[in-house]
């Protein structure tokens, strides 16, 4: 269980808005490949430019260049920023009502602060931006010319297409995520008596990630073909999932697991490192952070 220590939701949303930005910047290349991989259907015998991260970076750089690789970054960090920053300081926000008389936080307490804040974060600012990042991505279109698709061919309710499945995806991503951190965290600093290291932040942010990927990318798939220009083919979200299941079995909700992994640890890595080291950088140097 996690000990009661007073966590000031402005330092949390702050910290939380510097910490995304890095964050987002640093791994931007994974996260290209993943989104690629998972939008190919490898139904009708189609074939794959590439089948790896690897191969994907390499064959991206030949066809289109290395700065392609950062298409559809533009939107996500218009929206890491205040995702972070509400993921971050909602999460602060909600630990604290959760908290009993004792002040302490069960697993699942943690569970259900990290699942509503990420919930929260995926409709206000990431269903719309995963989706114009999508686009970007799958159209090779910059991030204007995304959204000018998407608003003359679906309309501007069009930027919302997923948003079941990006809440599914985000909500138990966080959720797990959270709940993973919060744990090690209490355990590698015996409830608060010792300092959280930098490299301790880092691992602890790094297995996170590797826990909710393996834990939810069945939803990021959902998600991603939702978002996709071929989201026409599915009614909702349940029947995309039944879909992809009786068309391409179990194994395609794993599609894009090895780049998403490879995009997901370091990059939780470096945003909670950076989270707690730049909060307890404001609680020291501005008295308006301080608990």
């Amino acid at each position: 269980m996690s000990v009661k220590k007073s966590q000031n939701p402005l330092t949390a949303m702050t910290a939380g808005c510097i910490a995304g930005a890095v964050e987002a910047t640093a791994v931007w290349p994974m996260e290209f490949i993943k989104t690629q991989l998972q939008l190919q259907s490898k139904t009708k015998g189609a074939k794959l430019p590439y089948s790896g991260m690897v191969s994907g970076i390499t064959y991206t750089i030949r066809t289109t260049g290395f700065f392609s690789l950062y298409r559809g970054l533009a939107p996500t960090l218009i929206g890491s920023v205040p995702k972070a920053g509400i993921r971050f300081g909602l999460n602060a926000v909600i630990k604290e009502k959760l908290r009993g008389k004792d002040g302490k936080l069960t697993p699942g307490k943690n569970f259900v602060a990290g699942l509503a804040a990420g919930v929260s974060e995926a409709l206000i600012i990431v269903a719309p931006v995963e989706t114009v990042k999508t686009k970007c991505i799958e159209l090779n279109k910059s991030f204007l010319g995304g959204l000018n698709h998407i608003v003359k061919t679906e309309g501007i309710g069009g930027v919302y297409q997923g948003a079941v499945a990006t809440a599914l995806k985000q909500g138990s991503n966080m959720g797990l995520r959270f709940m993973w951190f919060n744990e090690y965290k209490n355990y590698v600093t015996e409830d608060g008596e010792k300092q959280l290291t930098p490299l301790m932040g880092l691992l602890g942010g790094m297995s996170a990630g590797c826990f909710s990927t393996l834990g939810n990318n069945p939803f990021d798939v959902v998600k991603t073909r939702m978002q996709g220009t071929k989201a026409v083919h599915y009614r909702n979200t349940l029947d995309c999932f039944n879909q992809i299941l009786r068309k391409e079995g179990i194994g395609a909700f794993y599609a894009g697991i090895v780049p998403r992994l490879s995009r997901v640890v370091p990059g939780q890595g470096i945003i909670f490192m950076s989270f707690e080291t730049i909060q307890e950088s404001l609680k020291a140097n501005f008295s308006i952070f301080a608990s």
